[in-house]
């Protein structure tokens, strides 16, 4: 009886060994109402809000999405006698500050992301500064569908 039980665990353990691995789990869908938003604002320099553009359309969106960042939308303040060179401005969405930080420490790391950030930099900085700032939705928000 016990040799039985023993070979039946032993049996058990090497079918689990060779089982296919899991797939990695993919992220919950993010609640709209109890996501933590980031506005960011990216002041551009001089004459680069199109070269700022181009890589946000062809590198860092791509890179967001890799590193589990969720894009909610994007905008251009177009340029203003008080401000010539133009914004990029946009929010993601984030379940919490941990998953925010842990989410940009991650992108900023990525040898991907330092090679597009230097390659579109060659020619000068794209950006000035950068305004953050975070939100919570409130209860009287429309609703919003997040995708992750």
């Amino acid at each position: 009886m016990i040799r039985s039980a023993a070979k039946a665990i032993i049996l058990a353990a090497l079918a689990a060994s060779f089982a296919p691995a899991a797939a990695p789990a993919q992220p919950a869908p993010l609640q709209a109402r109890q996501a933590l938003y980031e506005l960011r604002v990216y002041h551009a320099a001089p004459g680069k809000l199109a070269d700022l553009n181009t890589r946000f359309r062809d590198h860092t969106l791509r890179l967001f999405r890799k590193h589990g960042m969720t894009s909610v939308a994007y905008w251009n303040e177009a340029p203003t006698p008080a401000d010539p060179n133009g914004k990029v401005i946009y929010i993601l969405a984030y379940p919490d500050m941990a998953a925010h930080d842990a989410d940009w420490k991650a992108f900023r790391a990525d040898p991907e992301w330092q090679k597009a950030a230097a390659a579109s930099e060659a020619n000068g900085k794209l950006v000035l500064k950068v305004d953050s700032s975070f939100m919570t939705m409130t209860d009287y928000s429309p609703p919003l569908t997040l995708g992750r």
